[in-house]
């Protein structure tokens, strides 16, 4: 039995769980969440509705997603360029299929997205972690692929909603439960409840604890015997899969699907579980965070659009800073909480792993 590092999964080492640093993130996200609803209830008149709430759940649904795939890639030490590519792809694809196949199974339907995510993520993952090619470089390539390989079969040919199956077009308006004006939206409670397990998982499973600690240190873990090319490469397949299971929210939600589907949405992704807390430089942040990260910068892009004094530019602006500024905290929270631990004597976390 060999051990790799000090801790059992996210949390540091001997601070507790509740003193943490992906507490304490996870914490401050949530923090920083409630304050902008009480800024925005102040300046915005009707602000605080369900009917606003029903818009974050829907349009947040695939973005965290996303940022739930991206944040495993990414504490890895690894990055994906291509997620947005991903969706569009999947996104088309099986609303093809659905287009010639009316009555196919919504399980089949989600399985046959998922399926495509995945293998595009194999690709992503075989060239990154057997070929020994530098992930932004692979998945920059796989960005333009697939999107080329969209266009070629999609041939200029659009997909709209009226040659979908009801289920697929009724999907963004599918409720769990109701309340009044507030509902809990079928799309959102998928991407929360993928979230949670895979949360808990990175948290809790050897496979998790593993990924946090090839990031940390991937020539420990090496040494230490961890798969770490399998352990990429699985971080690659799970990140497509997600995407593959956005692409098919994103047929429900928009319907109308054509070559420049998910375009930018990486973006959106990785800014996500940036500022959701997850380290650039990998084996650090929380796959909750990343979800709550997405949730923060839907709530700022879709209340700012209400606020006449601010332009586009601004809106893009200020959604800049944020990450840039959440980037440059991480760099400068971890590097102080290294030399602390030295100092300290105790072990930089790296999630733990066990062989």
């Amino acid at each position: 039995m060999t051990a790799v590092g000090t801790t059992a999964g996210p949390g540091g080492a001997g601070g507790g769980f509740l003193l943490a640093p992906e507490r304490v993130k996870e914490a401050s996200l949530a923090g920083l969440i409630v304050l902008s609803l009480v800024v925005f209830n102040l300046v915005i008149d009707d602000y605080v509705s369900g009917r606003f709430f029903n818009r974050v759940a829907i349009s947040v649904a695939i973005t965290a997603l996303l940022a739930a795939g991206e944040a495993v890639v990414i504490i890895a030490r690894q990055v994906d360029l291509s997620v947005g590519s991903i969706v569009g792809v999947s996104a088309y694809v099986t609303g093809d299929v659905l287009t010639s196949n009316p009555d196919l199974s919504p399980v089949l339907a989600v399985a046959l997205a998922v399926a495509i995510g995945a293998g595009l993520g194999l690709v992503n993952g075989t060239l990154v972690a057997f070929a020994g090619v530098p992930a932004i470089i692979v998945t920059l390539g796989t960005l333009a692929i697939y999107r080329a390989a969209l266009t070629n079969v999609a041939g200029g040919t659009t997909l709209t909603t009226n040659a979908l199956p009801d289920w697929v077009v009724d999907l963004p308006r599918s409720t769990i439960v109701s309340a009044g004006d507030f509902d809990l939206r079928t799309m959102f409670v998928i991407a929360l409840v993928a979230g949670v397990v895979l949360h808990l998982a990175m948290g809790s499973l050897r496979w998790g604890r593993r990924i946090y600690a090839i990031g940390s240190n991937p020539d420990a873990a090496t040494q230490a015997g961890l798969p770490r090319r399998r352990l990429v490469l699985g971080a690659f397949v799970l990140c497509g899969a997600l995407a593959g299971l956005a692409g098919f929210m994103f047929l429900g939600q928009f319907g109308t699907v054509n070559v420049t589907a998910g375009a930018n949405l990486e973006l959106a992704a990785i800014g996500a579980a940036v500022v959701g807390g997850v380290s650039i430089q990998g084996g650090s942040g929380t796959v909750l965070g990343a979800f709550l990260g997405a949730v923060l910068i839907e709530i700022l892009d879709l209340s700012l659009v209400r606020v006449p004094q601010i332009s586009e530019f601004w809106r893009d602006a200020i959604l800049g800073l944020l990450i840039l500024g959440a980037v440059i905290l991480d760099v400068v929270v971890n590097g102080r909480l290294r030399g602390r631990r030295r100092r300290d004597g105790v072990a930089a976390p790296t999630g733990g792993a066990a062989t």
